[in-house]
């Protein structure tokens, strides 16, 4: 076979098939990030969250009973993307896969370095809007219940709300007021990305985690572009319909917990 066809081959393989979200049921927690992509983009996808039994195929990647092959690296933990022979985890790893595939980033022919401004928005954005939320209720080690960091998440929570939180909600907005963002509510060139999806995911999290502090950091008016983003991506058709269907999965103990004594003003 001729490289060129070889390389058909496998483009066919990769394209002309599902996208397979493996993560786990029940929470939204980082697998949201990567829906919301495919939601957006109207991609044909499985998610084993929606699927009855597919828990035990995250667990067989978690477990590496799922064989690695010669061109794909054991998986460490989900979210996992399989697209054709593809097998890849790793949030913005998977999203910097698909953004250019379903048209969430400015074309290469048009803007050859969009790709690497628009991850940059999205790793700050699942930097300090969502791992270091998720550290609030495990500050001291993920494999530790909630209950028995407690303390430690008290005086983790407060230095977020207040010092860390306002930090990273300042940068989008001054992202936001850059002439980089273009016309528009959006992030980079005036255009719809995935960094703008994975900005909203960020802040309907923060809201449910954090209501009291960000709603008032919403009535100050300092973040008024960052909160308009916010109402524009949920306004979208296809992410409206989704957010209000039943493959949206309800917050409870994933990702963006609420806890009484979270729920501090700043």
């Amino acid at each position: 076979m001729s490289s060129e066809g070889a390389a058909a081959k496998r483009q066919r393989s990769n394209k002309d098939v599902p996208y397979n979200l493996i993560y786990w049921p029940g929470i939204p927690g980082r697998g949201e990030f990567i829906r919301l992509t495919l939601e957006e983009a109207g991609a044909e996808y499985v998610d084993t969250a929606q699927v009855e039994g597919g828990v035990d195929e995250v667990m067989a990647y978690v477990k590496g009973e799922k064989p690695d092959d010669k061109t794909n690296p054991p998986i460490f933990a989900p979210p996992i993307l399989k697209h054709g022979d593809l097998v890849i985890s790793q949030t913005p790893n998977i999203l910097l896969y698909l953004g250019p595939r379903l048209g969430l980033v400015p074309g290469v022919e048009d803007d050859p370095d969009a790709l690497y401004k628009v991850n940059e928005l999205a790793l700050t954005a699942l930097d300090g809007l969502s791992n270091e939320p998720h550290d609030c209720h495990h500050p001291i080690a993920s494999e530790l219940y909630y209950e028995d960091q407690k303390e430690e998440a008290k005086r983790k929570v407060e230095h977020y709300v207040k010092t860390r939180l306002p930090k990273f909600l300042g940068y989008f907005e001054r992202v936001l007021n850059s002439k980089a963002s273009g016309e528009g509510p959006y992030l980079y060139a005036g255009k719809l990305s995935y960094a703008d999806l994975v900005l909203f995911q960020c802040l309907d999290g923060l809201k449910f985690m954090f209501p009291k502090a960000m709603a008032k950091l919403n009535k100050e008016g300092k973040h008024s572009k960052l909160f308009e983003l916010y109402d524009a991506v949920g306004q979208r058709p296809k992410i409206k319909e989704y957010l209000g269907g039943p493959r949206r999965q309800k917050y409870s103990s994933g990702l963006y917990r609420y806890y009484e004594e979270f729920d501090i003003e700043g």
